[in-house]
């Protein structure tokens, strides 16, 4: 039995997201790769770099968030793919000129890092606009199947390429996506109308009004929190980890990029999965199981040791890892998405992306700092271990989006389910009520320098 087809339109965007991030996994660890081989860098100053992007760009995209909200998301989505490619486009030209420096490649992160947050708070928008609720998981899962599998291909390949090309091949690569991913999205045609402001107020207290709703919502205050923090402790020993195999152990960067490739085939398998696990254990159970799993794995990766007995233990938790994640993340972008009100969801999206962004750098930056106090295998063990803690915070008393909708006012946007949709000739919504936001496409909407976000 064949695929459901989920629209021309949608087409469209899946292969505009297939171009972008397909760009991004070959450019795996671009910007800290080049930090270590080209401008020598420490852990500290790799951490620094990581961090500055995530927390500079988190605050230049709070007022981005309620701007996207009043704009056609078409567009805005175009604008940031282009803005991107420009500024990517800087770092091979400044290093060919001899002009490279360490600040160009944190203000790069920065510019990219606020261009991806309004992305993907506009993606999720038209996402929503395109596709039915119930089509939502199955939407989201294609999206994560494309994520894994350009993870499985792009490493390699980009570590190939530097070695080959240079260390600044791959972001060549990565700008030129962005530019095929606006060119995709500029194809998907059909009308948009512009959403009405609903008030004056919105303009200033976009982003905190998301964050009111989150934080007053019975089951998505839980979820929110667990998320923040698994990303962070998943995502802040990143940089130590390159340092520790690359600058410590002595591996090469195709090893490097290697080790992290060949574990995505579990994220593929995982996000094929994902559907039918649901249509067979229930959304609720599937979240709460894979969310469970996903925050057992890294602790292993405090034990690598040099050769390839160091590359199996990388990538036998990466497996795991990586399987538990490909599961969740679609389960749990069409989660939040149904739980939350349809005229709050791209400030909710922003709020979350914001937040997370913001928690990963000061997460970052202090586990760097201590890094410099102990080392990188002791920085990496502490985040494994508080990992662990984290399933509490799953939302492991929810009652479903009707009774959180009763329960708060507002929650759960059960009306908007039960109204009619506009449809073109191609059998696309038409994404007329734009106003209407939704989940976070996987939350992997082309993520930046770095890997993959878990969610």
């Amino acid at each position: 039995m064949g695929r459901r087809s989920l629209g021309r339109r949608f087409g469209w965007l899946w292969t505009s997201y297939a171009f972008s991030t397909f760009g991004t996994r070959l450019a795996f660890d671009a910007f800290p790769l080049i930090a270590v081989l080209v401008l020598h860098a420490g852990p500290a100053q790799v951490s620094v770099l990581a961090a500055a992007g995530l927390a500079v760009g988190a605050a230049v995209a709070v007022p981005l968030g309620p701007w996207v909200e009043f704009r056609r998301k078409r567009p805005v989505m175009v604008a940031m793919d282009l803005v991107r490619f420009g500024a990517l486009m800087s770092v091979p030209v400044a290093y060919v000129l001899g002009w490279l420096s360490f600040v160009q490649l944190v203000v790069v992160s920065v510019v990219v890092g606020a261009a991806g947050i309004a992305f993907r708070a506009a993606s999720g928008a038209y996402l929503k606009a395109l596709v039915r609720p119930e089509d939502l998981v199955a939407a989201n899962g294609r999206f994560e199947a494309t994520t894994w599998t350009a993870t499985v291909l792009g490493p390699p390949l980009g570590g190939a390429a530097i070695g080959i090309l240079g260390p600044v091949a791959t972001v060549v690569a990565d700008a030129v996506s962005y530019l095929l991913s606006a060119l995709g999205i500029r194809a998907i045609g059909g009308t948009e109308s512009k959403p009405e402001r609903a008030s004056g107020a919105v303009r200033c207290g976009g982003v905190l009004e998301g964050w009111r709703y989150v934080l007053a919502h019975p089951t998505l205050r839980p979820l929110f929190f667990n998320t923040v923090l698994v990303n962070a402790l998943i995502m802040a020993p990143a940089p130590l980890l390159l340092v520790l195999m690359v600058g410590h152990l002595g591996f090469a960067p195709w090893q490097y990029g290697l080790a992290f490739a060949v574990p995505c085939i579990g994220g593929l398998i995982g996000s094929r999965l994902a559907g039918p696990v649901v249509a067979r254990f229930g959304e609720r159970g599937v979240m709460l199981v894979t969310g469970t799993l996903r925050a057992c794995w890294p602790i292993g990766l405090a034990f690598i040791g040099p050769g390839a007995g160091g590359l199996v233990l990388v990538m036998v938790v990466e497996v795991g890892l990586i399987t538990s994640v490909g599961v969740f993340n679609p389960v749990f972008a069409a989660y939040r998405l149904m739980r939350s009100s349809t005229d709050r969801v791209a400030r909710v999206l922003s709020a979350w992306t914001v937040t997370g962004n913001a928690t990963t750098a000061a997460v970052t930056a202090l586990w760097g700092l201590l890094a410099s106090l102990t080392n990188a295998r002791v920085a990496i063990a502490v985040a494994g271990v508080l990992l662990l803690a984290t399933p509490l915070l799953l939302p492991w008393r929810d009652r479903g989006p009707q009774a959180d909708a009763v329960r708060g006012g507002r929650g759960g946007d059960v009306s908007a389910r039960q109204e009619p949709e506009d449809r073109d000739q191609d059998g696309d919504r038409e994404a007329q009520d734009t106003d209407e936001t939704g989940g976070d496409v996987a939350a992997t909407l082309h993520a930046g320098q770095g890997k993959a976000e878990p969610e």
